[in-house]
């Protein structure tokens, strides 16, 4: 049986609102609750303020309207390719394949400096942005909206460009990459 984190009921004062004023879990139980989320591994990657490219690897982006066409990708706070996608007001998203798990890795490293990042990874420019050529899927997006919270920030972005390949997807589940297996191919 799972173990629970169960707070003895207690009596609770005038004003006291248990769901919002508990302390809730510490952050070791909330991180094994979030490592057993699956998640498509992306790239996302923008221009930094002298043109340069950035990117970082990351593992939360949802799709977020249809009408019109939105993303929603959660980036570190503080991170070079946040400050770049602020500051540029646009950013590109490349959905990696199974066969691109040292991408995501290089990408996820803050040690590698952004230019050796990009070293030996076809690139191509799209509306401007650098895009891995060998994503399954990616887009170009502008900038629409940019929120903290905690120790991210929430970024919609308006796509403005997009295109899908074929393959299967590189996913991470249980701090492990992971992909499908099955008789369908895309």
């Amino acid at each position: 049986m799972a173990d629970l984190a169960v707070v003895p009921q207690q009596p609770v004062a005038a004003g006291w609102d248990t769901l919002r004023d508990e302390p809730g879990p510490d952050t070791v139980r909330c991180l094994g609750l979030y490592a057993k989320l699956s998640a498509g591994v992306t790239v996302v990657t923008a221009l930094d303020a002298t043109g340069c490219p950035t990117g970082m690897t990351v593992s939360a982006l949802t799709s977020l309207s249809a009408r019109p066409p939105l993303v929603l990708a959660c980036l570190r706070g503080g991170s070079r390719t946040l400050t770049a996608l602020r500051d540029q007001g646009a950013f590109a998203v490349s959905l990696l394949t199974a066969r691109q798990e040292l991408v995501a890795e290089r990408f996820a490293d803050p040690s590698v400096p952004p230019a050796l990042r990009f070293a030996d990874i076809p690139v191509r420019q799209v509306l401007g942005l650098p895009v891995l050529a060998e994503a399954l899927a990616w887009s170009v997006c502008l900038v629409e909206d940019i929120r903290p919270y905690g120790d991210h920030h929430a970024v919609v972005g308006r796509v403005m460009a997009v295109d899908v390949n074929g393959g299967r997807p590189l996913l991470w589940h249980d701090r492990t990459f992971h992909t499908l297996t099955g008789p369908r191919e895309n």
